[in-house]
Parts: C-alpha cells; sequence; structure tokens
C-alpha cells in the first residue's frame, strides 16, 4: 500500500508512561521493558525480598536514593527532596558515606548493613542500586543461591 505524496508514515506504537508521584525508577522500567510489568508495590516488594538474599561481599556498594527533608538552620519545612547516599565495605566493616555527614558512619558488619537497607526501604519511596564488578553482574552473583 502506498502513502499519498508529502504524508507521513505514522508512528510506531510506543509504550510511554508519564512521571507520576516519585515513581520514575517504576516508569523508567516499564518504557524499556515497554510493557506495564512493574507497580510500585511490586517494585518496593522485590527489594524487600532480596535484601536477605544479597550477597554482600560480591558488591562493591550500594548506592540510595532517599527522601530528604528540606530545612533552613533550625526550620524543617514539610518538603521532601530526593537524595543520594552511598555504603560501603572497608576493610571488613560497612560504612554509610553520605555526603550530608560529618564524617563517615559506622554500620558494622552484615547485619548491620541489613537493617540500615531494611529501614530504608521501610521509609518508602527508596531506590537501592548495586555496585558490582562486570563478572558479578554477568554471572547474577550478587544473589546468594543457597
Amino acid at each position: 500500500m502506498s502513502q499519498a505524496p508529502g504524508a507521513q508514515p505514522s508512528p510506531p506504537s510506543v509504550y510511554h508512561e508519564r512521571q507520576r508521584l516519585e515513581l520514575c525508577a517504576v516508569h523508567a522500567l516499564n518504557n524499556v521493558l515497554q510493557q506495564q510489568l512493574f507497580s510500585q508495590e511490586a517494585a518496593d516488594e522485590i527489594c524487600k525480598r532480596p535484601l536477605s538474599q544479597l550477597a554482600l561481599p560480591r558488591v562493591l556498594g550500594l548506592i540510595l536514593n532517599l527522601p530528604s527533608p528540606v530545612s533552613l538552620g533550625l526550620l524543617s519545612l514539610p518538603l521532601r527532596r530526593r537524595h543520594w547516599v552511598a555504603l560501603r565495605q572497608v576493610d571488613g566493616v560497612y560504612y554509610n558515606l553520605d555526603s550530608k555527614l560529618r564524617a563517615p558512619e559506622v554500620l558494622g558488619n552484615e547485619d548491620g548493613v541489613r537493617a540500615f537497607l531494611a529501614a530504608a526501604l521501610a521509609q518508602g519511596l527508596c531506590e537501592v542500586l548495586l555496585v558490582v564488578t562486570k563478572e558479578v553482574e554477568e554471572k547474577g552473583s550478587w544473589l546468594r543461591t543457597d
């Protein structure tokens, strides 16, 4: 079938979710997958379920995107912004390397970092990115298999 001269071809059907609340990670996943596979609840459950299964010794670090209160000096405003926080193990000890802290905060062993992650996830609207080597990512060995 030929088009009329000067007519534009019809655009392909592209799935696209628009931003709602602060669910950009969920929207990004669904947009990449070109269908609505993830909801906020499903993404939250995925984050919570692998928490105990994370093979933390194989993870270089974690980056969290958390709600962060807004303040002007001593005055706290009823606004929330997003803030990125790094967690990392150094010489067998896990640290919260939040750039807003005066110094690194000791989280302790794996139980300490898991407790920190659980508390952060319980606040809601928290995203966790794992930083791993290419080899760990390719093998999927950031999750324990036992």
